[in-house]
């Protein structure tokens, strides 16, 4: 009996250490699944926080973008709905197109006073800066030359013709291009169409670009080469340029007062005018029509610089040049379009040909120095002179 009982009394224990081992084990587990559970839930919150601030600044930037595409006419003080039919039906859909309109055009086409329509763009570009859209009236020079500093700009093709430009064409500019026929002005444009389209870590603007032509020099096929030559796809390099052929001095100037729509239809951040004075130095000839041409002029280049600051692009125009007579020294050459053409564009570049090479000088800059460099022509489009002779040796 003792040794039943001492058997029963130790198996008696043996059950109960298992089921005291089984509970601490059970309640090891159990602390295991709560410290797994709530180490689980502590990583979801954070991954909620986290995407709740990325979703956040998504939205802020997303709101920025929405500010700026809700803007519409109404919202500008001043500006009902009988004044915003009139300048829809005169095509300005947008503030941005009223911010950069002309006080006396838009005073014609809306059939009201100069004081009105100075008002009404005075209203819109506020409206702009409200919308953090368009830099306050005045700002300190430090932040203008970070500004500055900040400034998208696109290769031309050649490293010796950016260097010239101290890194490229950049935008909110009007870049002058000026020289004889052959001296490479359309050379560069067609393959700075190709450089815009790629991305900005590769010297271009990731973005579309629109070629207005005027002179009928705008050949697909040349863009063809220079993409396929540059190793780069040119089907995509071909959609990626919006051209339009002009016909007349009346419709280059249509084209140009619309031009805020096409580039934000295209998605562009460069425009090029080959050329810019053909059309009108064609069908203004003689002495008596000069005065209205060159007021034509002056409202196209001043149009074309207000779209290249408050849309961000860059702008390149073409000009021919002529001879001048009375020149016994030095270089005859001169640009067409008088100072009207010199003095609305921020930088004015001299093209000549030096055999089969070719030089860019710079005449008329606020900050370039007065250089010059040389670069090529090729399959590659403009190129550096270097690359330009072991191309033709191969």
């Amino acid at each position: 009996m003792r040794t039943k009982k001492s058997t029963y009394s130790n198996s008696d224990i043996q059950e109960d250490e298992t089921h005291n081992s089984e509970s601490i084990s059970d309640d090891y587990a159990e602390d295991i699944v709560d410290k797994r559970e709530q180490l689980e839930k502590e990583q979801k919150e954070n991954t909620v926080m986290n995407n709740t601030e990325e979703s956040l600044t998504t939205i802020s930037e997303q709101s920025q973008i929405n500010d700026l595409t809700n803007l519409e006419i109404q919202d500008i003080e001043g500006i009902g709905p009988t004044t915003a039919k009139k300048l829809r039906e005169a095509g300005i859909f947008s503030v941005m197109d009223l911010a950069v309109a002309g006080v006396e055009d838009l005073a014609v086409d809306i059939n009201a006073s100069k004081d009105s329509a100075a008002s009404f763009i005075m209203a819109a570009q506020k409206l702009l800066r409200e919308s953090d859209v368009l830099d306050k009236e005045f700002i300190t020079a430090e932040t203008a030359l970070k500004k500055r500093r900040s400034l998208l700009r696109c290769s031309t093709g050649s490293s010796m013709l950016d260097d010239l430009f101290l890194g490229g064409i950049e935008t909110q500019a009007v870049t002058e291009l000026y020289g004889e026929f052959g001296s490479g002005k359309s050379q560069i444009c067609h393959t700075m169409c190709i450089t815009a389209g790629q991305p900005i870590e590769s010297g271009g603007l990731n973005s579309g670009v629109i070629y207005i032509d005027t002179e009928g020099t705008f050949r697909p096929e040349r863009l063809e080469q220079i993409s396929s030559t540059r190793s780069i796809d040119p089907v995509r390099a071909l959609q990626n340029v919006a051209v339009c052929k002009v016909y007349n001095s009346a419709h280059l100037e249509l084209i140009v007062k619309n031009l805020g729509k096409y580039i934000d239809d295209y998605k562009a951040k460069l425009v090029v005018v080959d050329s810019i004075i053909s059309l009108h130095r064609a069908e203004f000839s003689g002495r008596g029509t000069l005065a209205d041409r060159q007021q034509r002029l002056n409202s196209i280049m001043h149009k074309l610089l207000r779209i290249s600051e408050i849309y961000n692009v860059a702008i390149i125009v073409t000009n021919q040049v002529q001879s001048a007579p009375d020149t016994f020294f030095g270089d005859p050459t001169k640009p067409t379009g008088g100072n009207v053409i010199g003095h609305a564009s921020t930088y004015r570049v001299y093209l000549r040909k030096s055999g089969e090479n070719r030089i860019a000088k710079m005449i008329d800059s606020p900050y370039h120095p007065y250089s010059e460099a040389r670069f090529t022509i090729n399959e590659k489009g403009t190129d550096n002179l270097d690359e330009g002779k072991k191309s033709k040796k191969e």
